[in-house]
């Protein structure tokens, strides 16, 4: 099997993939689809699998950040792997996601993070489970009692993709958080251009929401807050639509202020999928990523990596003034082994002791109880791709 670039002429059979493989796609979301692909395939991060000139298999790596402890590192976020039905089984998949995965490496991505159909393809790559992405349904009525100061918003389109993207960024910034994505400007010029979407910024918030199918509901694409006055005012705007919403459903940290904004919340209403994560560049991804303040460590590591070999070898991993470095050092017996997945686990917050007792974490001395207080973190997406 060839595996290449693929173009705009291979544009229609990797959408008959697509059908193929997730289901019908509208009319909407196939031209949004081709223009995002423009760009991606542009950058050369859309690669096809070929059988005799025939597109067998496609993956794609999308230029992301993803804020770890309040800091953006360079993220290769992987999505539409496709198969065709009738070479499924044969190692097509795995092939087309390995290539891609390198070239996520040549085109200087740290992490690639990813949301599963299947998880044994990903884990015998290196990828494993890292947060949730938690979908919640909240009473619309709950939110209209939310008291809310006036605060200047204003409705925004795809002209604004800027400066939703910064905001949106500095939120997540200042909160310090772990997991969400920045998806940069160009997808959001995408996004706000969708008709039927409600969009509102603030000079510290977003807000864009939509009516369910059925107009029975409330969905929210994004909400993000930095401030509580903001984040009143912002959930005012969608309970003030409980006369005709019964439920709202958004994607939203498991600790997003909102749970205890609403002043009844008794039984919380939460549908939860993993996401994945693999480390592409170790040493980049300790410097690039934030750690708590007060936190201070110095654990030797020994990494087996055997796809991505320049991960692999004997390091020491230090901590200190909130900045890591992970450098190479000698052989030490009692340093903390890690292959890819346990690697990944562990720098998104996965206590070590569970790592130890899954087997994804060996060796290592009383040093090694510092890793917890390192990578402390509660990962979670704000957003499917």
């Amino acid at each position: 099997m060839e595996i290449r670039e693929l173009t705009p002429a291979d544009l229609d059979a990797a959408l008959d993939n697509r059908v193929r493989s997730f289901g019908p796609v509208s009319e909407a979301d196939v031209r949004s689809w081709r223009e995002g692909s423009a760009d991606v395939m542009t950058a050369g991060r859309q690669l096809g699998g070929f059988d005799g000139g025939r597109l067998v298999s496609t993956a794609r790596v999308l230029a992301f950040r993803q804020w770890w402890e309040g800091r953006a590192v360079p993220m290769g976020g992987l999505a539409g792997v496709t198969v065709a039905p009738e070479d499924r089984g044969r190692g097509a998949g795995r092939a087309v996601v390995t290539a891609t995965l390198r070239r996520a490496v040549e085109l200087g991505d740290v992490l690639s993070a990813l949301h599963p159909a299947t998880t044994t393809l990903y884990r015998g790559l290196g990828w494993e489970h890292a947060g949730g992405l938690h979908r919640v349904t909240l009473r619309t009525e709950a939110l209209r009692g939310i008291r809310a100061e006036r605060v200047p918003v204003r409705r925004v389109g795809p002209q604004d993709a800027e400066e939703v993207a910064a905001t949106i960024a500095r939120v997540h910034e200042g909160a310090r958080d772990s997991g969400p994505v920045d998806t940069g400007a160009g997808l959001w010029r995408i996004r706000l251009a969708s008709s039927g979407l409600f969009s509102y910024l603030a000079d510290d918030g977003f807000l864009a929401y939509r009516w369910s199918a059925d107009n029975a509901s409330l969905v929210i694409d994004k909400v993000v807050a930095g401030s509580e006055r903001t984040a009143r005012a912002l959930w005012a705007i969608v309970g003030s639509g409980a006369s005709t919403a019964e439920s709202v459903t958004a994607n939203l940290a498991p600790h997003d202020p909102v749970l205890w904004l609403v002043g009844e919340r008794e039984h919380d209403m939460i549908d939860r999928t993993q996401w994945m994560l693999r480390v592409l560049d170790a040493p980049r991804a300790v410097a690039l990523r934030g750690y708590r303040p007060g936190v201070a460590a110095e654990v030797p590591l020994r990494i087996t990596d055997e796809l991505l070999p320049a991960n692999t070898g004997h390091w020491m991993l230090t901590v200190k003034d909130g900045e890591g470095r992970l450098e190479q050092a000698s052989e030490d017996a009692t340093a903390v082994q890690l292959g890819p997945r346990g690697l990944a686990a562990l720098y998104a917050g996965i206590p070590a002791s569970t790592l130890r007792r899954a087997g994804l974490l060996r060796g290592g001395d009383v040093r090694a109880e510092a890793l917890d207080a390192v990578f402390a973190a509660q990962p979670f997406a704000l957003d499917y791709y």
